[in-house]
């Protein structure tokens, strides 16, 4: 096979059968009820995993690899929302090989997209430690589809209470400042670790293992 170097991420996606699984991952999201999952929260996602490799130094095709894999991190939610991490991981294994990506470069999206979800997930590369935190850090109000603040859930009042969120990376000091802020009307700090204390370990894992260090910072409180 001739390969073919240097795909992007906006090869990625241009790809027709990518943006039709990724937009089947919006409408089956909505059906269940869940959060944004759409183009807005993967190209976040992309975005801050990038930023978070470039802030500690890595090449420009290891960041570009970072944001593709943090575009397609949820592509494996159209199939179903259980070990939708590993059902990505085999979809884009397919996608890339077939636009001809580098087995190589194969190897590191998929194992990131494959290791992204905290029941199972792992850092187990730069890429891979940059989507977790890339992807966990997503919190905000405008990730609430439910428009009926009566029959949110503790998912959507969190998420909801989110005014505000900022992901700080600090070169100098490779600290990784997670600041959110919250209305506590809407959900208490409880309420939020109940729901995403998981991820914040998940979080402060992979900073470590990017030589970072993870901190959580609530109505500008330090808790982790």
């Amino acid at each position: 096979m001739n390969y073919r170097e240097n795909i992007s991420l906006n090869d990625v996606m241009v790809n027709r059968e990518v943006k039709a699984y990724i937009d089947r991952v919006d409408s089956v999201m909505d059906i269940m009820g869940y959060s944004d999952h759409s183009g807005a929260h993967t190209k976040l996602v992309a975005e801050t995993s990038a930023k978070i490799l470039k802030t500690f130094g890595y090449d420009e095709r290891t960041i570009e690899l970072a944001r593709i894999a943090g575009y397609t991190h949820d592509i494996g939610n159209a199939v179903n929302r259980n070990l939708h991490a590993q059902t990505g991981a085999v979809i884009m294994f397919e996608m890339l090989t077939r636009m001809h990506m580098p087995p190589e470069e194969v190897g590191l999206v998929i194992s990131a997209i494959g290791h992204h979800d905290e029941g199972d997930g792992l850092p187990v590369s730069p890429i891979s430690a940059a989507l977790i935190i890339a992807d966990k850090a997503d919190v905000r109000r405008s990730r609430v589809k439910n428009t009926d603040v009566t029959s949110f859930d503790i998912h959507d009042r969190v998420n909801y209470a989110a005014e505000k969120s900022d992901l700080e990376v600090v070169a100098e000091t490779k600290d990784i400042n997670l600041r959110l802020t919250i209305d506590l009307n809407m959900c208490t700090v409880a309420d939020y670790f109940e729901i995403f204390l998981g991820r914040m370990v998940m979080s402060s894992r992979a900073s470590a293992f990017l030589g970072g260090h993870f901190h959580l910072f609530i109505n500008d409180t330090k808790l982790l």
